[in-house]
């Protein structure tokens, strides 16, 4: 059964990573929407799809902007760290009881 746990554990791990880039990701772009630098350049073209890909559905389902300024990276970053604070955990303790 260790070999399962450690697999959950390293399972565990990469999702965390995987979570962590997207978590700052987020925050970058919404960091750069206020100094709105060349839409052309290709780091902002990547940022921009990313981005838009995890908070499209939140502005598809709540109105965000509040005042001129946009919540759904806030609400996405939100959400992000809920997910990452409950399945990353729970993995690693599934995983600590496994082995």
């Amino acid at each position: 059964m260790f070999v399962l746990g450690n697999l959950m554990d390293a399972l565990a791990a990469v999702i965390n990573v995987v979570l962590q880039l997207l978590l700052l990701v987020v925050f970058v772009n919404a960091l750069l929407s206020w100094v709105r630098p060349d839409p052309s350049n290709p780091i902002v073209m990547t940022l921009e799809r990313i981005s838009d890909m995890v908070c499209y559905p939140i502005r598809r389902l709540f109105p965000t902007i509040v005042s001129g300024i946009d919540l759904a990276p806030f609400i996405a970053m939100l959400a992000i760290w809920l997910i990452q604070m409950f399945l990353v955990r729970t993995l690693q303790d599934v995983a600590l009881r496994m082995g």
